[in-house]
């Protein structure tokens, strides 16, 4: 007898509704397929300065931008080990999985973790914050880790808000943002927010592939990295400074920068601010969709606060006793629908519905369907409709 075939996969196309990596625009992919080039050739550099120049623009930063071959970990990691010393206290603000990510990867490199926590449904409560940095008379604490969105949760944590809490403080700690699912997608100022260092990725709202990521940095944050004494050579700031590109020691990624050189065209020629209120406005149209779908005993939006909703990602907590990865399972293999599953001590309890970058209103409606059609198939109770809440938002 021979094996058992495997189950033929849906037909069409693949639907991915993913909060990371995104959907890439074709252009992008094209351009990604770049011939090899000299990455010290002079006409490379011309592509590269272009982009660091947009990238800088998305950032809203005239400061310092240092890129590395590797995820938004990496430009974690890189923030951390440029900016601080062993025994240094950061204060992590909690948010979600990726913040406790965060804090980890802190105390791994012996920087004494201290948190300000928050329900994960809510958010963290900036007089807690506040009280926070006002106790820290001897100004242990030597950078403010904040994720601006927290992909876990669909739950945003209001930066500017927090340099407040710090200058009203009068607490000299740097403050360090993670941008990696918030930037080209929510709005964004480094330098008005006074953000020292902010940590971005390839492979959300810049709708590339994943593996290069990249931290702006600020004139004070450039002074702390001269005193700061954790182990780095890779990631070491001053030495990418003395490299003809003022980033990576060692090989380009070329092909990432022809790609990224043509998302910033496409994020430019709609208009960033047109971006940001695209992913606003089909946002609104998924939570209105889940609102539906809840009635007494369906799904439910993850996010509490209206305030803190994420404009790109919504996380969606199932009905009690309900499997968000059998729903996931069901909507991958009988529908070519990829969902987000929960993380942390969300897995299971939540699917999340990804709507950043290269996305639009069919695409949206599509998903909301498919979302809808797996959970009838699958005896989640909900109520219907929620592609015509959507509809009653777009229209």
């Amino acid at each position: 007898m021979g094996a058992t075939p495997k189950p033929a996969r849906p037909r069409g196309r693949h639907f991915f509704a993913n909060p990371g990596p995104t959907n890439i625009p074709d252009s992008v992919l094209l351009a990604t397929a770049h011939h090899t080039v000299d990455f010290n050739d002079p006409s490379f550099a011309e592509v590269y300065w272009a982009c660091v120049a947009g990238l800088k623009r998305v950032l809203r930063t005239s400061q310092h931008l240092f890129l590395y071959t590797g995820s938004g970990h990496a430009a974690w990691e890189a923030s951390l080990v440029n900016l601080l010393s062993p025994g240094d206290a950061i204060l992590i603000l909690e948010s979600g999985h990726f913040s406790q990510s965060w804090g980890r990867m802190a105390q791994e490199f012996g920087l004494e973790l201290r948190t300000v926590p928050a329900d994960w449904r809510r958010g963290v409560e900036m007089e807690a914050v506040r009280a926070a940095l006002a106790a820290d008379t001897a100004h242990a604490i030597k950078a403010v880790g904040v994720v601006h969105n927290e992909t876990s949760t669909g739950l945003t944590t209001p930066v500017a808000e927090v340099r407040a809490a710090l200058d009203a403080t009068g607490h000299p700690a740097l403050l360090l943002a993670d941008t990696i699912s918030s930037l080209g997608s929510l709005d964004f100022r480094m330098d008005e927010w006074g953000v020292d260092a902010a940590v971005g990725g390839s492979q959300k709202g810049l709708m590339l592939p994943t593996g290069l990521s990249f931290t702006g940095v600020s004139e004070k944050a450039m002074r702390a990295h001269a005193e700061s004494r954790l182990p780095k050579h890779y990631f070491r700031w001053s030495a990418m400074l003395q490299r003809p590109l003022k980033s990576f020691l060692g090989t380009v990624p070329t092909s990432l920068f022809y790609g990224l050189q043509e998302s910033l065209r496409l994020i430019e020629e709609e208009g960033l601010d047109a971006v940001l209120a695209r992913h606003a406005r089909l946002a609104g149209a998924v939570r209105a969709a889940v609102q539906r779908w809840s009635g007494n005993d369906g799904p439910q939006l993850f996010c509490l606060d209206p305030a803190r909703y994420s404009d790109s990602v919504t996380a969606v907590l199932m009905p009690e006793g309900g499997d968000a990865d059998a729903l996931r399972r069901v909507a991958m293999q009988r529908f070519n629908l990829s969902l987000g599953g929960g993380l942390g001590p969300l897995g299971g309890r939540v699917f999340r519905i990804g709507h950043l970058g290269d996305l639009n209103e069919p695409m949206i409606l599509g998903t909301l369907a498919t979302v809808e059609l797996a959970m009838r198939v699958s005896g989640v109770p909900h109520r219907a409709g929620g592609v015509e809440a959507a509809l009653e938002t777009l229209g």
